[in-house]
């Protein structure tokens, strides 16, 4: 299958893998700067944005494998990778797969305590639900900072402080997508994360974490190190879930400060 995709800038290229949400438009908050310094290639994964879902089942194996594909197919052999939430466990399963090169993963599932994942599936489904029902009214509510904020407080630690241009394609993007709940029962139901021994991965590997995240609690980065013991550990301050949407400036830093 091959991947719906933007490319923008010039340079060494830059893979990035979303989560949950929007598709390759999770990224709006930083592409742009980033594409100033790197050719920047943002994705589509199978049943999100533009490209259609796969046949058969989704787990984080086989939209891993979709992503090992497209960098095959596009002959991006080696290229840096970044990845946010469910696409921040994709660029891990690559890099332990051997895939790409410098890997930057942001608040990655899959490092979950049993209790905590139970907790993740009791909290994010209703909230999903939610945005459905809700779909007709988000730009309106998005766009106020009290129902913002309400609707928002699982996701960033400052929802008052965002535009509603900057949350409204991920949270829309839950209600629209047609492999959401697929790539949910994926997150929920499938295994683990796997780890990778040391010196195993391509390139640098560095895993970046929000400490006010409510969605994969700062606990589980402790593990993901563990997991992965060749990776750097970054941490976000006053940032939740979605660093790109609370802390842009850092997350371009940080993503060009270690991929190559």
């Amino acid at each position: 299958m091959t991947l719906h995709h933007v490319r923008r800038g010039t340079g060494s290229p830059l893979l990035l893998v979303h989560g949950l949400g929007a598709g390759w438009r999770s990224w709006e908050p930083i592409i742009d700067q980033l594409a100033e310094s790197r050719e920047v290639i943002a994705v589509d994964l199978p049943g999100f944005g533009e490209t259609p879902p796969v046949e058969g089942e989704v787990s984080i194996a086989s939209l891993a494998d979709s992503v090992a594909g497209f960098i095959d197919e596009q002959g991006l052999d080696g290229v840096s990778t970044a990845g946010q939430s469910m696409g921040g466990r994709i660029v891990l399963e690559l890099a332990r797969r051997g895939v790409g090169g410098d890997t930057v993963a942001l608040d990655p599932g899959g490092f979950w305590s049993d209790r905590e994942l139970a907790i993740f599936s009791a909290t994010l489904r209703p909230s999903i639900a939610l945005v459905g029902a809700l779909r007709s009214v988000l730009p309106a509510l998005l766009g106020n900072p009290v129902s913002r904020t309400a609707l928002l407080a699982q996701l960033s630690a400052r929802p008052w402080a965002l535009s509603a241009q900057t949350v409204l394609p991920d949270v829309a993007g839950l209600a629209d997508s047609p492999s959401t709940g697929a790539a949910m029962d994926a997150l929920t139901k499938g295994p683990k994360q796997q780890g990778a021994p040391l010196g195993t991965v391509p390139g640098l590997v560095t895993i970046g974490w929000g400490r006010r995240d409510l969605v994969t609690v700062p606990a589980q980065a402790h593990r993901a190190a563990r997991a992965f013991p060749d990776a750097a550990l970054h941490w976000f301050d006053r940032c939740g879930h979605f660093p790109q949407w609370d802390a842009p400036q850092e997350v371009i830093r940080l993503i060009l400060g270690r991929t190559s």
